[in-house]
């Protein structure tokens, strides 16, 4: 059997939740499954071979279709629904981890990944253009297409039933995994490793952090006005600075607004888009992360926080309960005044390491790559 995986979302220069997802999806069942032969399909009018990572499988090759993305995306998959993808690669069976134009044929059994429909759920998050593109996409139309679709949370499975009255029956919950790589460092062992990370970014030698995209779903001016409160009502944790991780995205105006209005902008850092090898670093040396996002499908942050041992605060909505309700302080990421009480509890404890879960061999039975990719290959047969 003959399996094709789109890949397009590793062409990213910037890899996000979802390229993080694919790539570690895809060498996950690689390494699962040796008995089938899989092509790995993108599209570039360009050359943007040096971003995809090699799959070193012996079951596997990279297939490159060389037509420019709005040709191909809008025009050729969208309009005339040509070429079908599974035809041209000659495969019988096709995984898509992101919602994307797609044209497969009736025969090939199709599995689609969907991470998140805050687009549906909350259109006043996105600029006028991602509106209108994710309008063009068509979205309901794309699922009601597919013969299974894998939900990476029951709070997304839920959306997909209420947002695009899909039948339950053809919706699975498969996890993603949280790599092995997060988790407690030796700083002292590291010392050289810490310090370059330390030195690269401008960090201060204390901080909170967050890491996420820059935009209106994630609640960044919330935490900006919830660190002046905490800061105002904690003079002896003056040195904590905040630390805001992150690719700036669309409508990211008022979050720039509100850290030039804060009396407390010269100890807000804005450090952009981490190197994926520094993610583990910098979380290591953060106090505290903080995550007051409105709506997540999933939330791999605050996860990969916790796993490397850091005090986690999370919005208390969407999937954050079901995935991170044991590993963070849960508070209502529409309440300023909570979010800044929390912060002030964490950082004032005698032992902030009392709000992380400590079950780590649990974690990483419920966030499995190897779970993950097991789920796929059960959804293909």
């Amino acid at each position: 059997m003959k399996i094709g995986i789109d890949i397009r979302t590793l062409m990213d220069e910037n890899w996000s939740g979802v390229s993080g997802y694919t790539y570690n999806l895809v060498r996950k069942i690689l390494e699962v499954d040796r008995s089938r032969e899989y092509r790995l399909f993108y599209n570039s009018g360009r050359d943007v071979s040096s971003r995809i990572p090699e799959f070193n499988a012996d079951n596997a090759r990279v297939v490159r279709i060389r037509y420019p993305n709005k040709i191909f995306n809008y025009f050729m998959q969208k309009t005339l629904s040509r070429p079908k993808i599974d035809r041209l690669l000659g495969v019988e069976r096709f995984i898509a981890p992101h919602i994307n134009f797609l044209s497969l044929s009736s025969r090939c059994r199709k599995i689609i990944t969907v991470h998140d429909l805050s687009f549906l759920r909350y259109p006043e998050f996105f600029s006028l253009r991602k509106n209108i593109w994710h309008r063009a996409l068509n979205v309901k139309k794309i699922l009601k297409e597919f013969d299974m679709i894998a939900a990476v949370s029951e709070n997304t499975k839920r959306d997909i039933i209420e947002l695009c009255g899909i039948d339950e029956a053809r919706i699975k919950v498969i996890r993603p995994g949280i790599s092995r790589r997060y988790q407690p460092l030796d700083r002292t062992e590291k010392r050289e490793e810490f310090e370059a990370v330390r030195k690269k970014y401008g960090l201060p030698p204390n901080f909170i952090l967050y890491v996420g995209n820059l935009e209106p779903r994630k609640n960044v001016p919330g935490l900006i006005r919830a660190y002046g409160i905490f800061r105002d009502a904690n003079s002896g944790l003056r040195d904590m600075k905040l630390v805001i991780a992150g690719a700036k995205g669309w409508k990211s105006e008022d979050i720039f607004r509100e850290w030039r209005e804060s009396k407390y902008r010269q100890d807000i850092k804005f450090i952009g888009y981490i190197d994926e090898e520094d993610k583990v670093y910098i979380y290591n040396l953060a106090a505290l992360f903080v995550y007051p996002s409105f709506y997540e499908g999933f939330g791999f942050p605050p996860l990969e926080a916790a796993a490397c041992g850091v005090p986690v605060i999370a919005g208390s909505n969407s999937s954050l309960p079901e995935v991170v309700g044991q590993e963070a302080l849960l508070v209502d990421s529409g309440n300023i005044a909570e979010i800044a009480g929390a912060i002030s509890v964490v950082l004032n404890s005698s032992n902030p390491a009392s709000f992380l879960a400590t079950n780590r061999d649990k974690r990483q039975h419920r966030f499995s790559w190897e779970n993950t990719a097991k789920g796929y290959l059960e959804l293909l047969d």
